[in-house]
């Protein structure tokens, strides 16, 4: 596959991921774009399956760093003792 190909889906994955709440996508988005890069920069010429691997691990490693950076902080949920309106 082309470089580009790879580029564009990691920039439509991150436009999708603009729209939805959470940070479900951004691994997959780093991981199309980073593999644009390896395959554009010309270093590496891969076959399609070894960019499928390259962008799954990429991808798995960009979203193991996200879960590390940004943990879910469980129990702090906002509860409201008075309405605005009283």
């Amino acid at each position: 596959m082309d470089w580009w190909i790879w580029f564009v889906g990691g920039v439509a994955i991150g436009a999708l991921e603009v729209m939805l709440p959470g940070y479900y996508f951004v691994g997959f988005m780093a991981g199309g774009i980073m593999t644009g890069l390896v395959m554009w920069s010309g270093l590496f010429i891969l076959s399609l399956p070894m960019q499928i691997l390259v962008f799954a691990l990429i991808s798995l490693a960009a979203w193991g760093g996200l879960r590390r950076a940004l943990p879910l902080q469980r129990g702090e949920v906002k509860r409201w003792t008075r309405d605005i309106n009283d």
